[in-house]
């Protein structure tokens, strides 16, 4: 086998009366490195008190898989570009829908994630925007988790904050 294994452990123990539905939804995700992240069914999917707003659903988390992705991808082209970035903000979106409404309706995906980073960058003079749009275009290619999944993902405009 070539390339990189990665893991994740996935735990969960019955909570409440399984048969009826109503059990638990909240779990533990844990990684490698020994982080521990509460996880839960999206309370917008599945009803308090069987899921927990406390914890990360996994639409959340694979949001946050495609941007964390991006802006490290990002920040790494841009210090090979030159461009110092001391900042990076994102808010990044999901649009979760019915995929297949004739066969499937209950069928659900996001289908589209739009990235909304604001960079803050050193310098006192903004850089060219098209040098900008150029950088997330090569980030957005190079990316491992935008090449791993088959929804668009749209990088919106990109604000600059100069920090000098």
């Amino acid at each position: 086998m070539t390339g990189h294994l990665h893991t994740a452990e996935v735990l969960w123990s019955l909570e409440g009366d399984l048969e009826k539905g109503r059990y638990s939804r909240a779990h533990v995700w844990r990684f490698d490195g020994g982080a521990e992240v509460a996880a839960s069914a999206s309370p917008s999917v599945v009803p308090l008190p069987w899921s927990s707003p406390a914890g990360v659903d996994p639409e959340e988390a694979f949001l946050a898989a495609v941007s964390s992705c991006h802006m490290l991808t990002f920040i790494d082209i841009a210090r090979r570009k030159g461009v110092k970035v001391l900042r990076y903000e994102d808010h990044a979106e999901g649009l979760m829908e019915v995929i297949d409404p004739d066969s499937h309706p209950k069928r659900m995906g996001i289908t589209r994630v739009t990235l909304n980073p604001v960079l803050t960058l050193a310098g006192a003079i903004p850089p060219d925007p098209a040098l900008m749009v150029e950088l997330h275009e090569e980030a957005h290619a190079l990316c491992f988790i935008a090449n791993s999944v088959s929804c668009e993902i749209v990088v919106a405009a990109h604000p600059v904050v100069m920090a000098g």
